[in-house]
């Protein structure tokens, strides 16, 4: 094993009853760099975020973080972000601070204060009172406030406001760290693709095209958001 690479996928596959949402993906991803996991909705990305994070389990493959095999200690290496709000609605800010701080242990405080400010939220504020961009922002800071070595992030800039969306990009770059990775799942590509040192393109469960986003921008003579639209737009 080649400890330059936090994430290994081989031939993952994840099959339901009726249908199979991953269909042999395999990605690698290198400490220190950026993944944008790319495509319309349905299309697989959330499916492979949750067995990255340990909430499903995969069909087959291999997959490794950190050069462990799926289990109770890669768990602990990961901070997910789902596709939706799971605080309690009577929390304060400061109270999701504090209950993150006791459930994990690599949770660091100061730094959730300190992006707190960031993010332009109030301690005090309700989660009930929070626009939907300020709840993605408060999520944000839970989880970019973990020490973890991989950072999981599922469609985080969906229907938030611009202004909350340029903090939110702001945010994750400012997370950038060379021990760890971020995996940001997407369909608004036009926001963000400029983070990305990686990207792959995925459809019905499969890697459409991946690799290197500066080789892929030379390669093709076109941005990752007209890739992007080049391969979906008749999917």
């Amino acid at each position: 094993m080649n400890d330059q690479y936090i994430v290994r996928i081989e031939n993952l596959e994840k099959k339901y009853t009726r249908k199979r949402a991953l269909n042999g993906v395999t990605i690698s991803l290198e400490k220190g760099k950026i993944l944008g996991l790319m495509g319309p909705n349905g299309s697989g990305k959330t499916t492979l975020l949750k067995i990255l994070a340990g909430l499903r389990k995969p069909s087959g493959g291999t997959v490794t973080i950190g050069g462990k095999p799926l289990g109770t200690e890669t768990k602990a290496m990961v901070s997910f972000l789902p596709d939706r709000n799971i605080l309690y609605r009577w929390m304060s800010a400061e109270d999701a601070i504090r209950f993150y701080a006791d459930y994990f242990r690599d949770f660091d405080t100061e730094k959730a204060f300190d992006m707190l400010s960031f993010m332009n939220l109030e301690r005090h504020e309700k989660i009930q009172t929070m626009s939907k961009g300020m709840v993605e922002k408060m999520n944000l800071t839970l989880v970019f406030s973990r020490n973890a070595k991989l950072y999981l992030l599922d469609e985080p800039l969906g229907g938030v406001d611009p202004v909350a969306r340029d903090r939110i990009v702001s945010a994750i770059v400012k997370t950038y760290s060379e021990n760890s990775s971020i995996i940001v799942s997407t369909h608004l590509v036009n926001d963000v693709e400029n983070m990305f040192d990686d990207v792959c393109f995925i459809h019905e469960g499969t890697c459409l095209l991946q690799g290197s986003a500066e080789s892929l921008r030379a390669e093709r003579k076109m941005s990752i958001n007209q890739l992007y639209v080049q391969l979906f737009q008749d999917k």
